[in-house]
C-alpha cells in the first residue's frame, strides 16, 4: 500500500529545520511533493539488484569454549571456493563486519545478534573465486571502536602468544586465528590501525592497502574516507598473493576511481638493494613508547641496511600534526555515518543491503546498550557536529590535499618510512572490576603510529621483527607512497627471509 506524508508529519519535519509551517503551508507542501512521493513509493517496488551469491554454504554454528579457547570465532561454517585458483588450499576467516550471505553478523555488538545478510561482500566473492575456503567469521570489537580486544559483547578475545594479553583490535579475532594457525588468511578492517595493531600484538603480517585499492562493498562502514580492508597472514608471500586477489575495482565502490594494481607476489623476493628507507623520528620515544620496542625496531632498520638499503633518520612533523585533528574529525564523520548511513557508506556509490538498513534502523536509538567506547565517541562526535556545525569535519577534509603534498615530498626522497607499528607490545587485558576510565583508555592507547595513515590513505604494513623480554611480539611498520605496495613487499620479503624474528 502506498505511503503518503500527513500534514502533521510535514509540520514536524519543518520544525526540525527551524520552519513554523502554517496549516496552509503544510497542505500546499503535501500537494507540491505528491508526485515525488509517488516516485518514492514506486522506487520501493523496484528490485534491489544485489550481486549474485554463487557458492553454497550453511548458516554455521557458534562454537563452544572447547572449540574456541581464544574466544576468536563468532561463527564456524565452511564455504568451498572455486575448484582452481591462486588461493586453492588456503583457508580464510572473515572479520565480523564483513557481510556473508546466510551467515550471522554482529560486528562485535550484541544489539546486532541475529542479523543475517543476503549478500556477500566483494572481498568474499573474490576469495572464493580464487579457490580459498572460508571457515567462518572472527570476532571483532564492538562496532570496531577499540584497538584492544576487550569490548566484544561475548567477552575478551585472547592473544595466542599469551592469553593474558590483548590480541589487538578491532580485527581481534582475525589476528588471533591467523597467529594460532586456525586459519591461513584473514580479512581485517582498518580505520585507525585495526589491521596493523592485531598484527603487531599477535606477531603476524597485516597490510592496510592504499585507500580504495581494495573495494569496501558489503562491509560495514565507520567513515567513508578512512574505511580500509585488507589481508592478514602469517607470511609476506601469502599476504602478497592475497592482495593480488583482493585488489582492483569492483564496479560498485565509488571510492575506487582509478586504482593502480601490481603483481605483488613478484616483488617479495626482489630484495632491498638500493632502496631508501627513512626511520621516522616521530614514531619513536612517544609518551606511550616502550624503549624495548623502539630498540627492537631500530635493530630491524639496521638489518635492512645490512641487506643493502640506504637507511637514515628523517623527521616528518605531519605525523604528529594529523593526530591533533584525526579523532575530532572522525568522531563527527562516524556519527554522521551511524545516524544517516545505517552502517553503510552513505553518500558513496556501492550496494546497500536492505536487511542491514532495517537492522540499523532498529538499533540506532538503543545507546543504553552501548559500551563506554561507543558512547564516548558518539557523544563527542554529536557534540562536535552540533557545536561547530560541521566545521571540524570540513576542516579535516580540507587539509587532506595539504598533507598529501607533505607526504609526496617525503616519498620523493624515500621509498619507505619505518617505525614501530604500536609503540608498545600487547598490554594485559583489563581484569574484572577495572575502573571505567582505565577500561576505556586501554582501548585507545596504541593508535599514535597507525591512525595518521588511515587519514592520508597511504599503504602501511605491520610485520613481526622481534620479541620483548616478556616474550611478546614487536611490530615493524613500513609505509609507502600510495599504490606503491610493491616497495613494502620488497622490504618485508627481504626482512622476513633474513632471520627468524622469534629469535630476536
Amino acid at each position: 500500500m502506498p505511503i503518503h506524508p500527513t500534514e502533521a508529519e510535514i509540520a514536524e519535519i519543518g520544525a526540525s529545520f527551524g520552519a513554523a509551517y502554517t496549516p496552509e503551508d503544510t497542505a500546499f507542501l503535501r500537494q507540491a511533493i505528491s508526485g515525488f512521493v509517488a516516485a518514492a513509493n514506486a522506487t520501493l517496488q523496484l528490485p534491489d539488484n544485489l550481486p549474485e551469491v554463487r557458492y553454497p554454504r550453511t548458516p554455521g554454528t557458534q562454537p563452544g569454549p572447547e572449540e574456541n579457547p581464544l574466544n576468536a570465532w563468532y561463527v564456524k561454517s565452511t564455504i568451498e571456493g572455486a575448484a582452481e585458483g591462486p588461493l586453492k588450499g588456503k583457508t580464510v576467516v572473515l572479520k565480523d563486519n564483513v557481510l556473508v550471505a546466510g551467515m550471522r553478523c554482529m560486528n562485535g555488538a550484541g544489539l546486532m545478534e541475529g542479523y543475517v545478510p543476503e549478500v556477500d561482500a566483494t572481498v568474499v566473492t573474490r576469495l572464493l573465486d580464487a579457490g580459498a575456503t572460508v571457515l567462518g567469521k572472527a570476532h571483532c570489537e564492538y562496532f570496531c571502536l577499540s584497538g584492544s580486544s576487550h569490548t566484544n559483547d561475548t567477552g575478551h578475545v585472547l592473544n595466542p602468544v599469551n592469553p593474558a594479553h590483548s590480541a589487538g583490535g578491532s580485527s581481534s579475532g582475525s589476528g588471533a586465528l591467523v597467529a594460532s594457525g586456525e586459519a591461513d588468511l584473514a580479512i581485517g578492517g582498518d580505520q585507525g590501525g585495526s589491521i596493523r595493531m592485531p598484527a603487531s600484538f599477535c606477531g603476524i603480517v597485516g597490510l592496510k592497502p592504499t585507500h580504495s585499492l581494495v573495494p569496501y562493498s558489503g562491509i560495514m562502514s565507520m567513515e567513508v574516507t578512512i574505511d580500509h580492508t585488507g589481508p592478514m597472514t602469517r607470511t609476506v608471500a601469502d599476504n602478497a598473493a592475497m592482495l593480488e586477489v583482493l585488489a582492483g575495482p569492483d564496479g560498485w565502490d565509488m571510492r575506487q576511481g582509478v586504482v593502480t594494481t601490481h603483481p605483488y607476489a613478484d616483488f617479495v623476493g626482489k630484495g632491498v638493494e638500493g632502496m631508501r628507507i627513512g626511520i621516522l623520528s616521530e614514531g619513536f620515544g612517544r609518551p606511550e613508547s616502550d624503549p624495548e620496542v623502539d630498540a627492537c625496531v631500530r635493530a630491524a632498520a639496521a638489518k635492512l641496511a645490512a641487506l643493502g638499503a640506504v637507511v637514515e633518520e628523517v623527521s616528518v612533523p605531519a605525523h604528529d600534526e594529523i593526530g591533533v585533528f584525526f579523532m575530532p574529525m572522525i568522531a563527527e564523520g562516524m556519527v554522521r555515518q551511524f545516524t544517516y548511513g545505517q552502517g553503510l557508506a552513505s553518500g558513496a556509490s556501492s550496494f546497500y543491503p536492505p536487511s542491514l538498513i532495517e537492522k540499523y534502523n532498529a538499533i540506532a536509538r538503543r545507546a543504553n546498550d552501548f559500551p563506554d567506547t561507543v558512547n564516548s565517541m558518539t557523544v563527542f562526535g554529536a557534540w562536535v557536529m552540533k557545536k561547530f556545525g560541521g566545521r571540524i569535519y570540513a576542516k579535516g577534509q580540507n587539509l587532506r590535499p595539504l598533507y598529501a603534498r607533505k607526504y609526496a615530498e617525503v616519498f620523493a626522497r624515500y621509498d619507505l618510512l619505518l617505525m614501530p607499528t604500536t609503540a608498545h607490545a600487547a598490554p594485559e587485558l583489563p581484569a574484572p572490576g577495572t575502573p571505567r576510565m582505565d577500561f576505556l583508555t586501554h582501548a585507545w592507547t596504541m593508535l599514535g603510529n597507525t591512525a595518521p595513515y588511515d587519514y592520508t590513505g597511504h599503504p602501511a604494513m605491520s610485520l613481526p621483527c622481534g620479541m620483548t623480554s616478556k616474550g611478546l611480539p614487536v611490530g615493524l611498520q613500513l609505509v609507502a607512497e600510495k599504490f606503491n605496495e610493491p616497495a613494502i613487499y620488497r622490504a618485508a620479503g627481504a626482512f622476513e627471509a633474513s632471520h627468524d624474528w622469534r629469535s630476536l
